[in-house]
């Protein structure tokens, strides 16, 4: 019997693998982190810098912002407000109209080099790193739940940098930057990982991704050019899968 399983197996054939199409690019000036706001139509950037940006699209300013953060290294949307750390353990939230919504704190390990975040379905904090290179699951408080220590990956992941969780799936895409790999990797809902491609065709040192669902995108920040590339994106699939329904998208409009 577990000949026969293994045969229809291989009869199969693997699974589709994480497709990328590039759509063309933008300049936008250090863009470093990065996450899709339906509510807008645009995206929320950290540059590193002491301000939140969000702009359209097409790289038009929208809005912009400060917090209590000595800088703001990260950013992700969570419900209807945001989330964004400063790169050494601390996190802040924030209404989209720039209100603090609470004092800053901290992880609970006490540092985390945090390159991106991105919220799970159940609320928690998913965070990438990279001195030391992990990824992390956090309590909305910061507590830390369980890491993943990257290195030990096949291929390793290096220089973590921005992270995206697809609704859909559930599935987690992380760009490593030129000092890695300069590739995408994709995992599943659990943090296995399911396959990387290489982002060299598209540009150089990606530091932040978001996801579009609701149109099947992918937004790439590349520092060197200081450019937000879009491709279309299909994500790793089971063979014979149906096709992905629709996801938020666009709301005003």
């Amino acid at each position: 019997m577990r000949r026969l399983a293994a045969l229809l197996i291989l009869l199969a054939g693997p699974a589709p693998a994480l497709e990328l199409t590039f759509t063309g690019s933008y300049p936008l000036n250090r863009p470093a982190s990065l996450d899709y706001d339906p509510t807008f139509c645009g995206l929320w950037i950290a540059n590193e810098g002491p301000e939140v940006i969000l702009v359209t699209l097409e790289g038009d300013e929208l809005r912009r912002f400060g917090s209590d953060l000595i800088r703001i290294k990260a950013i992700t949307v969570e419900g209807e407000n945001l989330l964004v750390a400063d790169g050494g353990g601390s996190f802040q939230r924030l209404s989209k109209n720039g209100d603090a919504l609470g004092a800053p704190f901290r992880i609970s390990s006490g540092w985390a080099d945090t390159e991106g975040i991105a919220i799970d379905a159940d609320g928690s904090i998913l965070s990438v790193e990279d001195d030391p290179e992990r990824m992390s699951w956090l309590t909305p408080e910061g507590d830390v739940i369980r890491q993943i220590n990257t290195l030990t990956l096949d291929p390793p992941l290096f220089e973590a940098q921005g992270i995206a969780r697809d609704p859909r799936t559930g599935h987690l895409l992380i760009v490593d930057d030129w000092e890695g790999s300069n590739s995408l990797y994709e995992f599943d809902s659990e943090g296995e990982l399911l396959g990387t491609v290489s982002l060299t065709p598209y540009g150089i040192d990606p530091e932040g991704i978001a996801i579009r669902p609701g149109s099947g995108q992918v937004f790439i920040a590349f520092d060197q050019g200081a450019a937000v590339a879009s491709f279309d994106y299909v994500p790793t699939l089971p063979e014979g899968a149906e096709a992905l329904p629709p996801g938020a998208d666009c709301m005003m409009f």
